[in-house]
């Protein structure tokens, strides 16, 4: 059993930054792949980022590669979002969540466990 708990979502301008934190508990979840998706009101929930068990990191390639940076630390169980010049397109509920597997994936249906999210909010 792994339970997510997300932080670090708000309201920021466009252009602004935010990071987001996801904790994780486990005993074994340093081998689970960790991601993270949003969702905007009536949008399908969509792939972000995400990391590997081993540190190999994907990002949904046209809309955030280059803007976001996803890292984890092994030591206290938590991964991040580091999000940078944030448009209003990015507003959304982000969730982490984990994959038992350990390997990259963007598909939502291939994680075990999701968090409750936590919500950014960018104006223009």
């Amino acid at each position: 059993q792994v339970q997510l708990v997300e932080s670090g979502g708000g309201l920021v301008q466009d252009g602004g930054s935010l990071r987001l934190s996801c904790a994780a508990s486990g005993r074994t979840v340093s081998m689970y792949a960790l991601g993270w998706f949003r969702q905007a009101p009536g949008n399908e929930r969509q792939f972000v980022a995400t990391i590997s068990r081993s540190g190999a990191t994907a990002y949904a390639e046209d809309s955030v590669k280059g803007r976001f940076t996803i890292s984890r630390d092994y030591a206290k169980n938590t991964v991040y979002l580091q999000m940078g010049s944030l448009r209003p397109e990015d507003s959304g509920v982000y969730y982490c969540a984990a994959d038992r597997s350990g390997l990259r994936s963007r598909t939502s249906d291939e994680y075990d466990y999701w968090g409750q999210g936590t919500q950014v909010t960018v104006s223009s």
